[in-house]
């Protein structure tokens, strides 16, 4: 039983017997009839209320929640034959990645592949897209356009085409295009390493963006650091395909 009124709050006494119960001896309302009146307001104003109140105390994802799902999306059902197809490219690539991780920095095996003459277009465009933006950008461009350019080949295999395993190769290709920097760091105090077209010493990219910075003398260190990125992104890469490949199979239909 109800004894203390919804509307103003008093509390019935016992010398409120002389009003009928139900009644609020303050203010005369039924307390029956004001709250199914309130109610039915509420309900006008609101008929999906009770269906936005559990979306309301539903959380939405976070940043971190919502990039995850992202990149470890894998589809409902694979198809055998996508599958070991993946399965074997992954291992071409995981092998081929520890030849130049184990390789070192080395201008003999990084520049001896044949990966370097695919990348080296990239390079080259990199300079006149990044022209626009000084000498000393147009500079760097080339190797910063070849790193970069995977990345977003990764990005749009994720998000446009929903293939995570594509773009674990992508980021793989990223790596393996900061490894292919490295030597060419390295090489900046020496300016020894053949470039395309017979060009001279004067277009040595690193040998002039470290002379810009005068900052030649740390050469083989920014090298080493190209290298060490160049190797976290294969490792991760593996990583990242290992853990797709895994879900796909538990996922391949017969």
């Amino acid at each position: 039983m109800i004894t203390t009124c919804p509307k103003c709050g008093y509390q019935r006494q016992s010398s409120d017997s002389h009003v009928v119960a139900g009644v609020c001896p303050s203010c005369g309302i039924a307390y029956k009839k004001w709250l199914e009146r309130q109610a039915l307001q509420q309900a006008q104003q609101d008929p999906e209320g009770d269906n936005d109140l559990s979306i309301e105390s539903e959380p939405s994802p976070t940043f971190s929640t919502r990039l995850r799902e992202q990149f470890l999306y894998v589809p409902d059902k694979v198809d055998p034959l996508s599958f070991w197809g993946r399965a074997f490219l992954f291992g071409v690539f995981f092998i081929w990645g520890w030849s130049f991780i184990l390789g070192g920095i080395s201008w003999v095996s990084i520049g001896g592949s044949f990966l370097h003459n695919v990348i080296l277009p990239f390079h080259e465009f990199g300079h006149v897209l990044f022209s626009p933006f000084g000498r000393f950008m147009s500079i760097l461009g080339g190797s910063l356009f070849q790193v970069i350019m995977p990345l977003g080949l990764m990005l749009a295999f994720s998000i446009k085409q929903r293939d995570n395993f594509a773009a674990s190769i992508m980021l793989w290709w990223s790596g393996q295009s900061f490894i292919d920097v490295s030597p060419y760091i390295a090489d900046a105090p020496y300016r020894a390493i053949p470039l395309i077209r017979g060009l001279g010493e004067s277009a040595h990219d690193w040998g002039n963006l470290l002379t810009m910075t005068n900052s030649l003398d740390s050469a083989w260190t920014y090298a080493q650091i190209s290298f060490g990125i160049g190797t976290l992104l294969i490792l991760c890469s593996y990583g990242w395909g290992a853990w797709l490949l895994y879900q796909q199979k538990q996922r391949m239909s017969d």
